[in-house]
């Protein structure tokens, strides 16, 4: 379980393909601090640490991650919002996030509101937001502004702007959503 809030930006440094499979290798500066075996979200995708060498250490992502994320389109020196999972006697800053991407959006606006930028997104599910709710994008824990049937937008902070992932972004750049899970139980029952 993650909170959506990210700890630090990591670096692709490498990238190798072993059967449908494909292993990154990151650096972060956490390194020295995370063990073989730990989950930790990339871009809000749940990615398990398979080895260690100084800062830099691998996560593997199957076909099915691959299709479902963005990962596929990383590339040397791509720019990864980074978070391991929370601690349970820890204050939960952001809300609940399990690291299961659901889908991917393109961006199709970034408005520079003098102080905030407000990021609007359209995706091809039937998932839904709802305003003032909760959405985590590239792994981030934000509160939808406007929400429509296929797309939603957001606004951030300048800390946000910073110290994520989120000043790499361009009209046109695809990100990983996680749909609020309560909200995804709910509108589940009220399909049946």
């Amino acid at each position: 379980m993650f909170t959506g809030i990210i700890e630090q930006l990591g670096t692709v440094q490498k990238i190798e393909k072993d059967g449908e499979n494909v292993h990154f290798t990151m650096q972060s500066d956490f390194t020295d601090e995370l063990k073989i075996d730990q989950s930790v979200a990339h871009s809000g995708c749940c990615l398990t640490v398979v080895k260690i060498d100084g800062s830099e250490y691998v996560v593997t992502a199957i076909l099915e991650t691959l299709r479902k994320t963005n990962l596929g389109t990383w590339k040397i020196g791509t720019k990864v919002n980074l978070e391991r999972c929370m601690i349970m006697n820890g204050r939960l800053d952001g809300h609940i996030v399990q690291g299961h991407v659901d889908t991917t959006a393109k961006c199709t606006a970034i408005a520079n509101e003098d102080g905030s930028w407000k990021y609007t997104f359209e995706y091809n599910t039937e998932d839904v937001t709802v305003e003032k709710g909760s959405i985590t994008v590239n792994g981030t824990s934000l509160t939808v502004v406007d929400s429509t049937k296929s797309g939603f937008s957001v606004c951030i902070i300048p800390y946000t702007q910073e110290f994520t992932n989120f000043h790499t972004l361009e009209v046109g750049s695809t990100v990983n959503l996680e749909f609020d899970i309560i909200g995804k139980y709910v509108a589940k029952l009220f399909q049946k």
